[in-house]
């Protein structure tokens, strides 16, 4: 009779759950998720400019001091535009955006909302990068904006209210982000694209602070912690994580891991916050997920080629980054 031994067998029979690979996406789905908890912490002791602005500030500086090891390139300066577009779409106004609807949405709530940002991406691809438009892309944007539509109903008493439409403009600038990174993935790795898109998207939140330092002196002990913690925590090693992730799954399985965010974010939020999400939120968030699932059903476009002056290892991790939004939550 062979032996029982805990540490082989258990290596044998769960290979791929305690892979480092399977954790960094599900670290990357509980970080991504707990920062729209963490938002309505720091937004009620910060308010909207400081905590957008210290947010940001701390991501970028957390990213420039990895990009030595990480072996992060200069841009280059034809890019200049384009990266300029990524900071001021998916990091300045996306912050600003998320970080106001919050003050009355509830942090579930506007998880649900930011969802439908991939449905923006697609579109916006089709209109600017001639990317044909299926049967299952029209039919899921359809339905994902249906199911936002009624998340929004549901967060009013009678209607949409201005919060709820202003974390869905959040979404939208954050696909005109996804949009925009497309073309610089094809000769950027992931991690490149986020810190150029990042220090950025510091420049352009430079007018933010004044606020921001009439704010940090009044601060409350946790609204600061939160601000940290959303900067170096979701915003720079949720990317990095999620990076390294994407590099080494397939495809499905880290798309799929997206879909998590919501539900999780829900659940952060009731243990955090002790919000308790409305079944017509709930009955919306499932419609938008599902239209957003039935995008990503259509036929992957063709490969993109290796980034110039990359090796074999960066093209693959461009052509995986290219295939997916890089998430600047």
């Amino acid at each position: 009779m062979d032996l029982f031994v805990p540490g082989e067998d258990a290596g044998r029979m769960f290979p791929r759950i305690v892979s480092p690979h399977i954790l960094a996406l599900a670290g990357t789905v509980v970080l991504w998720a707990s920062a729209f908890p963490a938002i309505r912490v720091g937004i009620d002791g910060l308010g909207v400019e400081a905590l957008s602005f210290l947010r940001i500030v701390i991501a970028a500086v957390a990213l420039l001091l990895m990009a030595p090891p990480a072996k992060v390139r200069l841009p280059r300066r034809r890019d200049l535009p384009m990266i300029a577009l990524c900071g001021a779409t998916g990091i300045t106004a996306y912050q600003i955006l998320l970080n106001w609807g919050e003050v009355e949405v509830a942090a579930g709530t506007a998880s649900l909302l930011i969802a439908t940002a991939p449905v923006f991406s697609v579109l916006l691809g089709s209109l600017f990068l001639k990317e044909r438009l299926s049967r299952n892309i029209i039919l899921g944007s359809i339905v994902a904006i249906a199911g936002a539509a009624i998340v929004s109903l549901a967060a009013g008493t009678g209607g949409f209210t201005v919060s709820a439409l202003i974390v869905l403009a959040a979404a939208i600038v954050q696909g005109v982000y996804h949009f925009a990174t497309k073309p610089l993935l094809r000769r950027y790795t992931g991690l490149e694209v986020a810190t150029y898109a990042m220090v950025a998207g510091t420049v352009f939140a430079l007018p933010l602070i004044p606020a921001t330092w009439h704010a940090t002196l009044q601060a409350p002990a946790d609204a600061l912690a939160s601000a940290v913690y959303l900067g170096l925590l979701p915003s720079a090693l949720g990317f990095v994580i999620w990076a390294y992730a994407v590099a080494r799954l397939p495809l499905a399985a880290s798309t799929a891991a997206l879909y998590l965010v919501p539900p999780v974010a829900l659940v952060i939020s009731l243990v955090w916050l002790g919000e308790v999400p409305h079944p017509i939120e709930l009955v919306g968030g499932a419609v938008s997920v599902a239209g957003v699932i039935l995008i990503n059903r259509r036929k992957q476009a063709q490969r993109p080629s290796a980034p110039e002056g990359g090796d074999a290892s960066k093209a693959a991790s461009g052509r995986r980054a290219a295939d997916h939004p890089v998430s600047t939550r």
